[in-house]
């Protein structure tokens, strides 16, 4: 049976340390003033609970998509697919699209994966509001950053990671004129939020509103050769 590789996202390692100092401290304290009475191990399990919680946030699994990526658009992060639609997209492309969306709870990985393999064409990061990320107007109106991909037929694919109404921090590790892989980080987003993929329009679907899926495993999209 295959085990998979986990470790703790980088994004996450210096936080996690602070966080893992001040309650060490914390306890020791208490446990100097009161000793190993109630309010000692209530403070202690939740120490615990709170560490282990966001511990869990910044896992990085090892993934590696199993089969020809080509011709595919692969979900760029864990969650659950909250549009399916046909949007005119007026920010960067200025035509109509297909916008899939997958909202990132705060229980789910929240490492993104590059959608499709090819060359990063545009990289920009905007400033904007906060409001919670499954809402419609999340997409034009919070935070983002807009990264489009071109593949190896021409076709350009927009990724948008969107923050939420937690998360304040996205980290956008795409280069524009860099080669890239579905099998790499695209960024990390930090606490809940969302991530959309705009895609051509003659392209078949492959999932459906509801689906649960998994960054670099699912294939949402299938793109149809330009003629």
């Amino acid at each position: 049976m295959a085990i998979r590789k986990m470790k703790v996202h980088k994004e996450g390692t210096g936080l996690l340390l602070t966080l893992f100092t001040c309650l060490f401290l914390l306890n020791l304290v208490l446990y100097h003033i009161n000793g190993k009475c109630t309010s000692f191990y209530s403070v202690l399990l939740v120490s615990l609970i709170v560490f282990l919680l966001i511990l869990n946030f910044f896992r990085s699994p090892s993934r590696r998509f199993p089969f020809d990526s080509e011709g595919l658009v692969i979900a760029p992060a864990d969650g659950t697919i909250v549009a399916i639609e046909e949007v005119k997209e007026n920010e960067v492309l200025h035509k109509e699209c297909i916008q899939i969306s997958i909202f990132m709870s705060v229980f789910d990985v929240h490492a993104n994966w590059f959608p499709v393999n090819g060359t990063v064409k545009y990289v920009c990061h905007q400033k904007g509001r906060f409001m919670a990320a499954y809402l419609p107007k999340s997409s034009i109106e919070n935070e983002r950053s807009t990264i489009i991909i071109t593949t190896g037929c021409g076709q350009d694919i927009l990724t948008r990671q969107i923050a939420g109404a937690i998360a304040r921090r996205i980290v956008t590790y795409a280069k524009k004129g860099e080669s890239c892989h579905v099998d790499e980080h695209l960024g990390f987003i930090k606490f809940g939020s969302r991530v959309d993929v705009y895609i051509p329009l003659e392209s078949e679907i492959l999932v459906e509103m509801d689906q649960k899926v998994t960054g670099n495993q699912t294939p949402i999209a299938r793109l149809m050769k330009p003629l």
